[in-house]
């Protein structure tokens, strides 16, 4: 379950993200899997915005 805070801290980063990928509103398939990933990094551990971030952030590049 997730708080108001967490919403606004996953919607934040993951804009953050889409804005870094250039994940256009029409890359649905894509956005989807980024939200996942969004939610999957804050339930493992990560739940500030900054570690939150860079830890999408690096492993966008280590896939690159």
């Amino acid at each position: 379950m997730f708080t108001s805070d967490d919403l606004d801290l996953l919607q934040k980063v993951f804009d953050q993200l889409c804005r870094e990928r250039r994940l256009a509103l029409k890359d649905k398939d894509q956005r989807d899997q980024l939200a996942r990933e969004v939610m999957e990094a804050f339930e493992g551990g990560f739940t500030e915005e900054t570690e939150l971030w860079q830890s999408l952030s690096k492993r966008r590049t280590a896939q690159a």
